[in-house]
């Protein structure tokens, strides 16, 4: 474990800040203008690129009618697909509103501490909440959604206070928000016709300081992450997003601490913000030269929760693992998405995905946690994958030789170079290959681990 991540399990976020790197303390004095050249000058703070896995929630109303998609009053009142127009036909009487989902959205079963437990066992080392999803709806009481939120109807509590507390309660886990910045629709309760608007919360059109329940928010929840999402529809001056991260960067409560992505206008993905995550499950084919992050979900056809997925549709565990593997190898970190029912209870198949893979990471996380790109990514087709950490190597090998030989061919060996696999005690032979790199002799392993590992990581000592 660093050093960054002892401090904030003690509460020393700023300490660690000031103490171990020397450009978050010129952050510290750095007082950050309104402009993109000033904002992206900002380093992002060491624990976000050693932590490399989190878990994604998308929470909400959409999770009552649980059909389609997140995005199922868009796709119903809208688009008027034909698929959701149909459901509402079959199953809801005549006239029934969006709106009349809310008070079913209950939470009756929603356990924060259980939840949290949960993603601690699956080796989390973050936690990203919505808060607001683009239908407008807020997890907690927000002073501008009036009776469209979760304290005003629904589970009648703040769902993100009442999750960030039991988050934090591990030591080992920080707690994260995602914002929407738009509404696809207004509030049902002001008006009855529907058309897209867009509802200036987060960024006022004021000059900064923010308006003062933007900064009594994140006095109140603190977030580590501000995954900003909906961004698309206008540029940043519309947003007012560069007022709104100087004064993150400079006067909020987590501003030596705090990462944000990259949504905060259209033509921002990729360009400007903290870490980039580009586009949703983006995956790069060569190392990028930014800190990434790729957001992906258990469900391949939705992020919130739907009741007619099928098996084919769900990620599996080795699946994930490689997934989660790749993305690190290329530098990034791995945010993976899966949506609570409208009782607040994790679905078992996919708390059965969480814990495969925390189960292998209790084994390899040594190569993932803190890691940094080695000088080649992958080799041999893409089985094995390469990632370092201080002075040694990690070759992580998605499929078992069958002849328990592992032939690798970056790797330059030393007469110093030591071989082992983690999770298995006893150091490996090896011998140079007659042209470069070198071969591994695997140890015979009982058949019933194969199942549980996915993939395996020798540790490279003493080598170039």
């Amino acid at each position: 474990e660093s050093a960054v991540w002892a401090l904030l399990r003690g509460g020393g976020c700023l300490l660690a800040c000031l103490l171990l790197f020397a450009p978050c303390r010129a952050g510290a004095a750095q007082r950050y203008t309104p402009d993109w050249a000033s904002l992206d000058s900002r380093p992002l703070p060491a624990w976000y690129d050693e932590a490399k896995f989190g878990v994604f929630l998308h929470w909400g109303v959409f999770s009552v009618p649980s059909f389609g998609s997140e995005w199922f009053w868009w796709h119903w009142r809208a688009e008027r697909i034909s698929a959701y127009v149909d459901f509402m036909e079959k199953n809801y009487p005549p006239g029934f509103r969006y709106a009349d989902f809310a008070p079913q959205f209950g939470a009756e079963f929603f356990n924060p501490d259980s939840w949290a437990e949960l993603f601690e066992a699956a080796g989390a080392k973050y936690v990203v909440l919505t808060t607001k999803h683009h239908e407008g709806f807020t997890n907690w009481k927000s002073p501008v959604s009036w009776n469209w939120n979760s304290v005003d109807t629904g589970p009648h509590r703040d769902l993100v206070g009442d999750l960030g507390a039991a988050v934090r309660k591990r030591t080992n886990i920080l707690f994260c928000l995602y914002r929407s910045v738009i509404n696809s629709f207004p509030p049902p309760y002001l008006l009855s016709t529907y058309f897209h608007f867009k509802m200036e919360f987060f960024f006022p059109p004021l000059p900064s300081p923010p308006l003062p329940k933007i900064n009594n928010f994140f006095k109140k929840y603190k977030p580590d992450i501000i995954w900003s999402d909906g961004d698309w529809e206008a540029p940043d001056t519309y947003w007012n997003s560069t007022e709104f991260l100087a004064w993150l960067y400079n006067d909020s409560p987590v501003k030596d601490t705090v990462a944000v992505n990259d949504r905060w206008c259209s033509g921002c993905s990729c360009h400007h913000g903290g870490f980039y995550n580009c586009a949703d499950k983006f995956s790069p084919k060569t190392l990028p030269n930014h800190k990434w992050e790729k957001c992906t979900s258990v469900d391949t056809h939705s992020w919130g929760y739907r009741r007619n997925m099928n098996v084919q549709e769900i990620m599996d565990t080795p699946s994930i693992v490689k997934d989660l593997v790749q993305v690190v190898s290329y530098g990034g970190n791995y945010l993976l998405n899966i949506g609570p029912t409208k009782d607040g209870v994790i679905a078992p198949v996919f708390q059965e995905r969480l814990l495969g893979v925390g189960q292998w990471l209790s084994i390899n996380g040594e190569a993932i946690y803190s890691s940094k790109p080695w000088r080649v990514q992958h080799e041999n087709e893409s089985s094995v994958w390469y990632t370092s950490k201080e002075s040694a190597v990690y070759a992580i090998f998605l499929q078992w030789p069958e002849d328990n030989s592992l032939k690798l061919v970056s790797p330059k060996t030393s007469p110093s170079t030591n071989v082992t696999m983690l999770g298995f005690s006893n150091p490996l032979k090896w011998k140079p290959s007659p042209e470069k790199g070198m071969t591994i002799a695997l140890p015979f392993l009982p058949p019933s681990t194969l199942p549980i590992q996915y993939a395996w990581t020798i540790k490279l000592e003493g080598v170039a």
